[in-house]
């Protein structure tokens, strides 16, 4: 299994109608997207978040299917609004 995580933070700009619907993108990358086996995205509630306000996590059976994910169309459009809305983005991807 290939775990991949997502941490970023919500531009001070982005209204809460965005990030809303951004979020809502990024869940529906779960039914969009083949070969997701999970996927769950959501604003973080910690104060232990070290400055990231939003989480994605999702998970594939292959790192094949994590590299059709990355150039899906569906994935793409998010990634535009993920650069719009956000900043201080990270990704890590690892074998489960």
């Amino acid at each position: 299994m290939i775990e991949h995580l997502v941490l970023f933070t919500a531009k001070e700009e982005a209204s809460g109608d965005e990030l809303a619907d951004l979020v809502a993108s990024l869940r529906a990358l779960r039914e969009k997207v083949p070969g997701v086996v999970d996927l769950t995205a959501g604003e973080n509630f910690s104060d232990r978040g070290g400055g990231f306000t939003h989480g994605l996590f999702a998970r594939f059976e292959s790192v094949e299917d994590l590299a059709r994910y990355r150039e899906h169309p569906e994935h793409l459009a998010v990634l535009e609004k993920l650069g719009r809305l956000t900043t201080n983005l990270i990704a890590v991807d690892y074998e489960a």
